[in-house]
């Protein structure tokens, strides 16, 4: 008989956007064991090597949660289950996103069609095509299964409109991710009491930064403080929701050598002063058995 697992969360990836730097973070994906199943949440570029060096087997893919659409969430989502399937993987797999994510899934089995075709019949695999069920979610309950509870709140992300928070529970436990969102105060309620709200953040200073390098400058910056939430921001909802750990995740800019944990913590610190963890890739964050003792903020 195998042992349980303990419930555990994996930052997989802990940049937002889908550039990737020498040195720097890998896009966003993470890792949710929770009550025995287990849960991928987003599919960035690098999720699958980051499943393995985190010690999982891809022949034990389950359920894949896919917040939205942009590349750096769902870029290597047919990548993950082709390559768990090339690996054994012999069992159903769920994937759960917003309209259009059945679209991605089919139009990557059209372009590995090739491949797909010549390893059932060269290597006696089951048809890929057949283990794997979409089912495309909106706002409100996702998944009854188990004892696994699944809930999803549309969040502000412009200019995409089917983008959503995520909220997972299991028992006693509760997990809650943000997805990409500008400072959305119905978070907040959504989150309320979860053990652990996983929230994107932004450093001001180092947008500046950010956007001063590139070549589309002032529209990236444009972007970024329309859609996405300041640390300070996370914090607030943090604090208003009572949760009992903050994980800043999804870091704008994840890859700026003048910036290290203390700046983040620095930032949020001006709104949370509850249990607090900087997002980097491979981090395990453990679900305590008892509830942790509530964050509070600073008005």
């Amino acid at each position: 008989m195998s042992a349980v697992k303990a419930d555990r969360l994996v930052l997989l990836g802990s940049k937002g956007g889908p550039a990737l730097r020498p040195g720097g973070a890998w896009p966003t994906s993470s890792l949710l064991e929770l009550g025995g199943r287990t849960i991928v949440v987003d599919c960035g570029l690098g999720v699958a090597r980051g499943l393995v060096d985190a010690g999982m087997s891809l022949k034990e893919l389950d359920l894949i949660f896919i917040t939205h659409l942009h590349s750096d969430h769902v870029l290597e989502l047919g990548p993950l289950i082709h390559t768990a399937w090339t690996a054994g993987l012999a069992t159903p797999v769920t994937v759960y996103g917003p309209p259009g994510t059945n679209h991605c899934w089919q139009l990557f089995c059209q372009a590995m069609e090739f491949d797909i075709e010549i390893r059932i019949v060269d290597e006696g695999r089951p048809d890929i095509r057949d283990l794997v069920s979409v089912e495309e979610f909106g706002e409100g309950s996702v998944l009854d299964q188990r004892g696994l509870t699944v809930t999803a709140l549309r969040v502000d992300h412009p200019p995409v409109t089917d983008c959503f928070a995520l909220r997972f529970e299991h028992g006693a436990r509760s997990v809650v991710f943000s997805a990409d969102t500008a400072f959305f105060p119905p978070l907040a309620e959504f989150g309320r009491d979860a053990d652990i709200l996983v929230h994107e953040a932004m450093l001001e200073d180092g947008v500046e930064r950010l956007v001063a390098r590139t070549g589309n400058g002032a529209r990236l910056r444009e972007h970024l403080f329309a859609s996405h939430s300041l640390a300070e921001d996370a914090g607030r909802i943090a604090h208003d929701a009572r949760v009992g750990r903050l994980v800043l995740n999804h870091l704008i800019p994840a890859d700026d050598p003048a910036i290290g944990e203390a700046d983040w913590t620095a930032a949020v610190r001006k709104t949370w002063t509850g249990d607090l963890t900087i997002a980097r890739d491979g981090l395990v964050v453990g679900l305590s058995s008892k509830k942790a003792a509530r964050g509070e903020g600073i008005e």
